[in-house]
């Protein structure tokens, strides 16, 4: 590939896929403003267990993921992806107000469950527009793009939460009302800046679609989602990595550092990972990205210093870069044109009950034997999604859709 592949690739990418990353920026500074400092807050202010911190991430990513079906089929049966996506991001956005002004728990519980389900609503909508909007030869680059400045907010956002918590002697309220203000811009962005295209002709009849449609989805399609279950299985929720980090000794102040060096690592490798899926192909690349979370599990589980726990959170972010775009691309690979919408709903319904396991057993494993069994029973489900990747190429079920 010449160096100037990833420029041309660039320019070439519509305005509306640039549009719909800046939203996810924007959004996920906001949210990471907040999550990078939630699991602290929970169990140092509210005075929640670590398994209850478990029990909100599971309930609330599953919740994120569950919603994702039925926004998904219903943006392929009124074909207005954008209107839902707004939808999404607009709930999230009012509802960010809810955390500086939560008193107890339960209200905590509330706003983080209503703002995941705000992500549902915005979540396969979202992900089926970027695969209408884009080239097919350049759907990988279209979801690396996305993906790496959605992760970009997502390492700004901790960033501004370590320098507000410095500058507010740990003040959380104030951190979470300065994050009210990405989000309405992220919204502002959806509404304005982001141009739906005319439907093509192979969706004139997106009204007929029905149950039965279902045995359309491949089985290469099926084959993703049941990687990327296992693979969830293996990948409980960011929460744990914060709460390593307090338990290898790292200052409350300082403790979201960890989230930002995860991200900048996922940041600067998700969009290259897009390109080289794009010209070499996808099994390869998702292999790859599945043996750098082993890696990262066993660092995570025999390291107890802060150098080790950087190294295995920058091996979490270089594994999210690898698969996360690439998982969506696939998936876009494999539906059908018309059911794009739904594939991805089902895709995360099926993500969303993993992670929901995932996160409640990493809490208990956490509570009864202690970060070290969390991390190696994380290194177990992740061996089982690689030797799970083979078997599908084994068998030769078509994942590698790339040129």
């Amino acid at each position: 590939m010449s160096q100037d592949a990833p420029r041309v690739k660039l320019e070439k990418l519509p305005r509306s896929i640039w549009a719909l990353g800046f939203v996810s920026m924007f959004m996920d500074i906001s949210s990471e403003m907040i999550h990078a400092l939630l699991p602290l807050y929970l169990v140092t202010v509210l005075g929640a267990s670590t398994l209850t911190v478990g029990f909100i991430e599971g309930i609330a990513e599953a919740t994120a993921m569950m919603t994702k079906v039925f926004s998904g089929a219903l943006s392929d049966r009124i074909g207005k992806r954008k209107l839902l996506a707004a939808v999404g991001y607009g709930l999230a956005a009012f509802t960010k107000p809810v955390f500086p002004l939560a008193t107890s728990l339960g209200w905590v519980v509330a706003a983080r469950f209503v703002d995941r389900i705000g992500k549902g609503i915005r979540g396969a909508p979202r992900d089926a527009l970027i695969a209408d909007l884009s080239p097919a030869n350049l759907r990988g680059a279209s979801y690396g793009l996305r993906q790496s400045l959605d992760t970009v907010g997502a390492f700004t956002g901790p960033l501004l939460a370590i320098a507000l918590m410095a500058l507010t002697a740990n003040n959380f309220q104030v951190v979470f009302w300065i994050a009210v203000i990405p989000a309405f811009i992220s919204f502002a962005l959806i509404v304005f800046a982001v141009k739906e295209p005319e439907p093509s002709k192979a969706l004139d009849d997106r009204s007929k679609l029905k149950l039965s449609d279902m045995r359309r989805l491949t089985p290469a399609y099926w084959a993703v989602v049941t990687v990327a279950a296992v693979l969830t299985l293996a990948r409980f929720s960011e929460a744990f990595l914060v709460l390593r980090a307090q338990n290898v000794g790292i200052p409350i102040a300082l403790v979201p550092a960890v989230l930002v060096v995860m991200n900048i690592a996922y940041a600067l490798s998700a969009y290259p990972a897009g390109i080289v899926s794009d010209r070499f192909g996808r099994n390869g690349l998702m292999a790859v990205g599945v043996t750098l979370l082993i890696a990262a599990d066993l660092v995570l589980a025999f390291g107890a210093t802060t150098i080790w726990l950087m190294v295995g959170t920058v091996l979490w972010g270089l594994h999210m870069g690898l698969t996360q775009g690439l998982l969506a691309t696939l998936v876009a690979d494999t539906a059908p044109e018309d059911m794009r919408g739904t594939a991805f709903g089902f895709f995360n319904l099926i993500s969303g009950v993993a992670m929901l396991i995932a996160s409640v057993v990493a809490g208990a494993l956490w509570d009864i034997y202690g970060p070290k069994m969390t991390f190696l029973a994380g290194a177990a489900f992740t061996s089982l999604a690689l030797a799970g990747l083979f078997i599908v190429r084994s068998r030769t079920v078509k994942l590698d859709q790339g040129s």
